[in-house]
Order: C-alpha cells, then sequence, then structure tokens
C-alpha cells in the first residue's frame, strides 16, 4: 500500500467515526465518549498525513508512533462502546476490524523504519 492508499484509508476510517459520533445519544455519555473517540479515532489520519511529509526518518517514526497510539486508544473507546451496549457488536464489529488493520499497519510502518538503514 503506497502512501497516497494508506491516507485515502485513514480518512475513510475518521469520516466513519464521525457518521458514529453523530449516532450517539444526545447526553452527558454520548458527549464525553463522543468527543473522545472523535479525537482519537480522527487523530490516526491527520497524523499519518503529516508523517508522509516528514523532515527525516525520525520524525517520521515519532508521528507513525503517535498514530499507532491513537489507533489503540480509539480501540479502547470502541470497546467502551459495544462494552455499554450503546452499540452492538455486530454494529461495530466492522470498524473494530479497520482500526486493528490500521494499527497493524502502522505498527510494521514504524518497525520498518526504524530498523532501514
Amino acid at each position: 500500500m503506497d502512501s497516497h492508499e494508506m491516507q485515502q484509508r485513514t480518512k475513510q476510517f475518521a469520516l466513519r467515526i464521525i457518521k458514529l459520533v453523530a449516532r450517539l445519544p444526545k447526553n452527558r455519555f454520548g458527549d464525553v465518549i463522543g468527543r473522545q473517540v472523535l479525537k482519537s479515532g480522527t487523530s490516526i489520519g491527520a497524523n499519518y498525513a503529516e508523517a508522509s511529509r516528514a523532515s527525516s526518518k525520525r520524525h517520521f517514526v515519532s508521528l507513525v508512533e503517535i498514530a499507532q497510539r491513537e489507533a489503540s486508544e480509539t480501540l479502547y473507546w470502541l470497546d467502551l462502546l459495544r462494552e455499554s451496549q450503546t452499540f452492538t457488536s455486530r454494529q461495530l464489529s466492522p470498524l473494530q476490524g479497520e482500526c486493528r488493520e490500521l494499527l497493524a499497519i502502522l505498527t510494521a510502518m514504524g518497525r520498518t523504519a526504524k530498523h532501514s538503514k
């Protein structure tokens, strides 16, 4: 997967997160969890886009690691939404699967960049 494809994939993920947050209940729980998952879920793509324009390998690795942490955090919030029965496993499973895939890709990118000459 090239950089452009990854940017598009993370952008599509962010759009799916935005749509999910729009469906949250309009109460304190929805506001708090919604803000958290919106922030982390959209940050993945933003950090990857910045990494693709990094000024050095070290800078690239740093930004990819931030994107990894954001993906991991997003999985946490999605798990809470499932376990709180706000959404069903069936509703969240595709989004969680994509988030896990993005996390795996970002992890592999970071490892490869760290160990390349």
